[in-house]
């Protein structure tokens, strides 16, 4: 019984030490990362046109930047450079992060990078592999909201976040009349009245 409680413990500790991220680094900086880091900079117009001119050479129509999902995504990086991990829970889970902004999961996705130093090297990083790959041609969608945070400190030191987003579910407060337009039910839309 002694030896199972001691497993048991182990593993708790092991979990929770996952959830931390990793340690973050000690002492001096090396002062060419830090000049590096330091130049890494991120314009959001800038990164719409590297991925729409991805989405129009498939013949996918163009995103238009979103502030909300903006805010959204660099909560998201924050948390992750916050953490020292690469991870979709960071700032809670994605589900509940979709449903809190009011968006249809079906036609949301999230990609997460690290360690690159420009948005060209993240969408290219995006771009080979097949699942970031996905999202970035998700046919629903019609804006998009990016972020980088950086810690010279952490694991990958830049934490990037893409996020691509139909228009937001049309939402309705019980007892007001109905709208004329098509609000979205999980993967089916049907009019309202």
């Amino acid at each position: 019984m002694h030896r199972r409680f001691a497993l048991i413990l182990l593993a708790s500790t092991a979990l929770l030490a996952g959830c931390a991220g990793e340690p973050r680094r000690e002492g001096r900086l090396d002062p060419r990362i830090v000049e590096r880091l330091n130049a890494v900079s991120l314009d959001p117009a800038q990164a719409g046109r590297i991925l729409n001119a991805y989405r129009a050479s498939l013949g996918l129509n163009p995103l238009k930047p979103d502030p909300r999902l903006m805010a959204m995504a660099q909560r998201q990086a924050d948390a992750m450079a916050a953490q020292n991990s690469l991870s979709h829970d960071a700032d809670g889970s994605f589900a509940s992060r979709v449903t809190a902004a009011g968006l249809d999961s079906a036609r949301t996705a999230e990609n997460l990078g690290g360690g690159y130093y420009s948005a060209e090297e993240a969408f290219e990083g995006w771009r080979k592999s097949p699942g970031h790959d996905q999202n970035l041609r998700l046919k629903e969608a019609t804006r998009y909201g990016i972020a980088l945070s950086k810690d010279p400190r952490t694991r990958y030191r830049t934490w990037w976040v893409l996020i691509v987003a139909s228009e937001p579910e049309v939402r309705r407060e019980m007892g007001a009349p109905a709208p004329t337009q098509t609000m979205w039910f999980g993967n089916n839309a049907r009019p309202v009245r």
